[in-house]
């Protein structure tokens, strides 16, 4: 715990420490030379804010009275950037006391050709003129043309395709890739509309992924074409490779009546990599080999390669074992003996 007196008896020296400075003569030499210091410079600020000089603002644009049928599939930018001149006193008003209106443009007072309005510099000059000091001057503005497309209800439904490249880490794969939405719908001109059939994503780049992964991603812009919606979300599930063995048998195909094939061994182990969720699904009857009459007649040895005539899809680095086979084709008799 403290002591009060000895609180006290600090703050009480403390205090007169103070005094006796701002009553030396020190003190009221640094407190006069102070003074004047903040009178010129107050009075170097009024000169130097009386000169010309050039600032950027932004004054923002909107788009009024769009009747109900209408959609604005490229629409102007959000804001106008303006440069103007004046003096520093006047700009400095606009900077911290100014607030500038929007540019509003009335849908039904301008006209366009298929859909396509351009309106130039000329037309909203006067809507910023306004809203500035007589003595402020505009240098330029950003962009000097608002274009914006339109379209009357005109719509379809399109597919969605990724752009990119999704790749898994070691012993992982892609199984599948899931957008949601599948479809979206698009809204444009109708000359514009008939040349679209499909909304592509913007390119991603996902790489050594080892575990699921959903990502956000939004569709490649078109002018003249408004996207609902103008994102989706990708889904990329990720497996794990593993290993299987099958036993497949060899059959023969186009063989004559009297004649069969006799393979030795008559059946082959497969081995693959699948995906641990496709493990169990995977049998030996999804695998076909045929070895056809009019081959083995071609060889001209008894030896035979085999091969897979279908096997099912999202397995690889297949093995077979062995990969050749002795073979003969027996005569059976007619009686069956």
């Amino acid at each position: 715990m403290f002591d009060r007196r000895e609180i006290r008896y600090t703050y009480l020296k403390l205090s007169k420490r103070i005094k006796d400075f701002l009553l030396s003569d020190k003190s009221r030499e640094f407190l006069i030379f102070l003074f004047f210091f903040l009178i010129a410079s107050g009075f170097w600020l009024l000169q130097t804010l009386n000169n010309d000089y050039e600032a950027d603002f932004s004054i923002p644009v909107r788009i009024k009275d769009v009747p109900n049928n209408v959609v604005l599939t490229s629409g102007p930018p959000s804001e106008l950037h303006v440069r103007v001149k004046d003096k520093g006193t006047v700009l400095l008003n606009y900077m911290l006391g100014k607030s500038f209106f929007p540019v509003n443009l009335s849908f039904p007072d301008y006209k366009g050709k298929d859909n396509h309005v351009k309106i130039y510099a000329s037309d909203f000059e006067k809507k910023i003129i306004s809203q500035l000091n007589v003595s402020s001057k505009i240098l330029s503005i950003k962009p000097d043309t608002l274009d914006y497309i339109y379209s009357e209800g005109k719509s379809k439904l399109v597919p969605v395709r990724l752009q990119g490249k999704v790749t898994a880490g070691l012993q992982y794969y892609v199984s599948d890739t899931i957008c949601n939405p599948d479809s979206v719908l698009i809204y444009a001109p109708e000359g514009i509309l008939d040349t679209i059939t499909t909304a592509y994503t913007q390119k991603i780049n996902l790489e050594n992924i080892s575990d699921t992964t959903r990502q956000r991603v939004s569709l490649s812009p078109v002018k003249g074409v408004k996207f609902v919606p103008s994102s989706v979300e990708m889904t990329f599930p990720v497996d794990i490779y593993t290993e299987k063995t099958v036993e497949v048998p060899l059959h023969g195909i186009n063989f004559p009546a009297d004649k069969v094939l006799r393979a030795f061994p008559s059946k082959v182990q497969i081995t693959f990599q699948v995906g641990l969720k496709r493990f169990r699904s995977i049998k030996a009857s999804d695998f076909v080999i045929n070895v056809s009459y009019e081959e083995l007649l071609k060889l001209g040895s008894d030896k035979y390669t085999v091969k897979l005539k279908s096997f099912p899809s999202g397995i690889n680095q297949i093995r077979i074992t062995p990969a050749q086979v002795d073979f003969l084709i027996e005569q059976i008799s007619s009686n069956g003996d």
